[in-house]
Order: C-alpha cells, then structure tokens, then sequence
C-alpha cells in the first residue's frame, strides 16, 4: 500500500508552531484560592468556650465591633461571642457566623448552634469563643442551662457558616461623630459572607461609577474624611471578603441624614 502524503498550508503549519511554544497548561484542582480558602473555613476545628455578662443576658452592650443594643435585639437574639484575636482579625472578623457544639460535658447536647461575633476577648488565647450567657446555654441539654454555666469552661468544636437574618436587609448605624465632612457608619446584618471587606461611598453630585472607598475605623466601622462637604443622599457599595460579591444600596443615607441614627437599605446579600 502507497504511503499517503498531506499537505499542510504554511500558513496553519506558522500558527501550530506559535501557539503550542504558548501554550502552558493549567490544572486546577477544585476550587480557587478564595473558595478554598472558604471551604477550609468548614472544618470543624477545635476551641475552648467561656461565657460573660448575666447568665441569659447578651454578653457585653455591643463590644469592639460597634454594634451597641443591636445585640440582644432581632436578629442577633444575644446569640453572640467575643473571640480571640486570630479570629477578631483587628476588626474582620465582625459578623461573621460560626456554628459551635461543646462536648465532653455531660450537660452537652452536642448540637450545634449558630452565634455571631460581636466582639473581642482581649484576654482569650488562640481559638478562643467567649459566649453570651444566653448562647453558652444554648449548648446544653433541655433544663441542663445553668449546671452547664457553672462548669465556667468547656471543649468547643466550630465551622464558619453563612449568615442569615430572615429577609432583613443591610442596616448603616452613623456614628455619632459624623459630619458633611466625616461619614462614618457600622454596617449591620450583613448575609452571606458576613465578611465585608470593602466599603465604597457616592454622594449625589458623583458619576455612577465614581466610587470612593472608606476605610474600617475599628471593628465593623466604616469611614471617610473628605477633602469636600459631600452632598446627601449617599450611596453604599459593599464588597464580601470570600465570595467577592458586591452590593449597592442606591441612596441609602437621605439627604436629611442625622448623626446617630440608623438607615435601613432594601438590599442585602444573597444566601
């Protein structure tokens, strides 16, 4: 049999030569570095649990993340803890939701519950959780809640999860200290994430795309000094460290805005 000869136009032969020395293979394995780094986050990994303030009461009246009476009010529900530093993360920690089951306690009913970090336990040491009276309770057995306060200590196991306020939306507590030219606001309820790691802010004379980023004063406060008096209504962008979301609460601040108080947006982000 006759060998059979193909013939290749130069042109494609050019081509193949160029485009395989460029080519560099790519494997992923799973997920990127963010998703990963999300579901290494779900891991149940182990901690010591402590409790503060009264026995069914909300901890401390909002601690280092600013969130003041919110605490023991809806959604939070006094569900809440300090946390070491490692987990506080000088501030990013703020919002973050956990799910935490003790164990090793005959009180323990080993199932998990969800709290909130609110707040920072300067004193705790590494994979440290300093519940609320009310979520320490909440880890026993029925009718077990305060012979398990009064063992003062246990063996936790925790997981980061997703937060979810039941269709509240996304709240923006001014501070005090706000002017025309200082905004500064702790952004409340944040779902999903829970994790807002950047903050954008618009006041009405702005393009549509001219955001200017604020900076995290302490805990899940936010703020701007600006160079200008900034012109209410103000638009918020918030961006949320893991899965990079993005959501913008179009004039949520009005333009008869008062330091101290708290606006509502109707936006949150999905879960």
């Amino acid at each position: 049999m006759g060998s059979i000869q193909v013939s290749i136009p130069y042109g494609l032969v050019a081509f193949l030569i160029i485009f395989c020395s460029n080519f560099k293979p790519s494997f992923s394995h799973g997920k990127d570095k963010n998703t990963q780094r999300r579901i290494d986050d779900t891991h149940w990994r182990e901690a010591v649990g402590t409790w503060y303030g009264p026995p069914t009461g909300c901890g401390s009246d909002g601690g280092a993340c600013g969130y003041a009476k919110a605490v023991s009010e809806h959604p939070f529900n006094s569900m809440i803890t300090a946390i070491s530093h490692n987990l506080y993360k000088e501030g990013k920690g703020c919002g973050v939701c956990y799910q935490v089951k003790c164990k090793n306690n005959p009180c323990c009913s080993e199932k998990p519950v969800r709290v909130i970090v609110t707040d920072l336990c300067p004193e705790c040491q590494h994979n440290h959780f300093d519940l609320s009276g009310t979520a320490f309770g909440a880890l026993a057995k029925h009718g077990e809640e305060d012979n398990l306060r009064k063992s003062g200590k246990l063996q936790l196991e925790f997981t980061r999860v997703e937060c979810d306020y039941s269709t509240k939306n996304v709240d923006f507590k001014i501070d005090a200290g706000s002017n025309p030219y200082y905004l500064a606001f702790v952004v409340e309820y944040a779902e999903g994430d829970g994790d807002v790691s950047k903050v954008y802010v618009r006041d009405c004379l702005a393009k549509p795309d001219d955001w200017t980023p604020m900076v995290r004063s302490w805990g899940a406060l936010w703020k701007y000094n600006s160079p200008t008096e900034m012109r209410p209504p103000f638009s918020v962008l918030l961006k949320s460290r893991y899965s990079g979301s993005v959501l913008v609460a179009e004039n949520v601040i009005p333009k008869d805005w008062v330091p101290g108080k708290t606006y509502a947006s109707l936006v949150n982000f999905k879960v």
